[in-house]
């Protein structure tokens, strides 16, 4: 008897005993080191424990769409006929650059990475580091003649779709060739499993390329290029040049947007939003108001810590729209 009151104790613990119920969420690594931060402080404020995986963005949208997550997250925003088909509510919750990555000998942050050498790189067409094409963009680093090893995600993932729009944008023949989306069929390179995976990859691997979620970056200590945007300038993926681009493109109501290669001369061209899916048939009336009480606590507290993390808060009239939109839950 006293084994079994012990046993239910322990499940009044796990599952709050304040009555709160365990929201499971899974998707995308690109917000996962500020969504940890969040989670953890939402549930010390707010006694709602929210268990998140950060399996890829792929991944968590078929986990929504299938109905085996209380939540979705995805850097690949759903276009409304897929939202409308799912049943899905798509918000965003912030925003951000991804960085382009690399280990190389005696050389730290702020190689130059024009636009078309960028393209080659990724299409395998650039093969060695002192390539003229490299070398005379960066007259004043000392690179050494070694291989170039492409690394990006092996699996579903939104900072491939967003890093691939990009490309796409500027190069007819990686848009004929390769495309974009969650996954492509990359023509050069290894994969690594979500941007930590990447990360330690490029981090163990001198002579290597990839791409990263700015925080990732700077968590792993990692060089970040310089890359061309649409005015002609090199520009690092820091706060002031990623909202620079943010603040050029106007956000559809249905959230459907890739912000890449936006105007201005201080704009960082690889940057995106990232997005929480709900089902709006959940039947949990709980649940459904401990999301609401969650993208709530989000929207009026989280604005700190994402900009401490190197993410880009929401504007108010953006989060005014996706509470609107959320108030179904209620």
């Amino acid at each position: 008897m006293k084994k079994a009151i012990l046993v239910i104790l322990l499940l009044l613990m796990v599952f709050n005993i304040y009555g709160a119920v365990l929201i499971n969420g899974a998707g995308a690594t690109f917000p996962y080191p500020l969504y940890s931060r969040w989670f953890y402080d939402f549930e010390k404020e707010m006694g709602i424990k929210v268990n998140y995986q950060p399996i890829g963005s792929g991944a968590g949208i078929e986990q929504i769409k299938a109905g085996t997550v209380d939540f979705g997250a995805s850097d690949s925003p759903i276009l409304p006929s897929d939202q409308n088909k799912f049943n899905l509510i798509m918000v965003p919750t912030v925003a951000g650059g991804i960085a382009i990555v690399y280990n190389l000998p005696g050389i730290g942050k702020g190689l130059k990475l024009s636009r078309s050498v960028l393209v080659d790189i990724f299409l395998g067409k650039i093969k060695l580091w002192n390539d003229p094409r490299i070398t005379s963009l960066n007259p004043n680093f000392k690179i050494p003649p070694m291989p170039i090893v492409v690394v990006r995600r092996s699996d579903g993932s939104g900072t491939t779709d967003i890093f691939t729009q990009f490309l796409s944008a500027i190069s007819p023949e990686w848009k004929n060739k390769v495309g974009s989306g969650t996954s492509v069929n990359w023509p050069v390179g290894v994969g690594g499993r979500g941007n930590m995976g990447v990360a330690g990859y490029i981090k163990n691997t001198v002579g290597s390329i990839g791409y990263l979620e700015v925080a990732y970056a700077l968590q792993n200590n990692l060089s970040y290029a310089l890359i061309q945007n649409k005015e002609g300038a090199f520009v690092a993926p820091e706060i002031k040049n990623i909202k620079s681009a943010l603040e050029r493109v106007k956000v559809p109501s249905d959230f459907y947007i890739y912000p890449v290669d936006a105007p201005g001369k201080e704009s960082y061209p690889i940057v995106g939003y990232t997005f929480i899916l709900i089902r709006r048939d959940l039947k949990d009336k709980e649940k459904r108001e401990a999301l609401f009480k969650l993208m709530s606590w989000i929207y009026e507290k989280g604005d700190k810590m994402a900009e401490e993390l190197y993410y880009i808060p929401l504007p108010k009239n953006i989060k005014d729209l996706a509470l609107k939109r959320l108030e179904i839950l209620k």
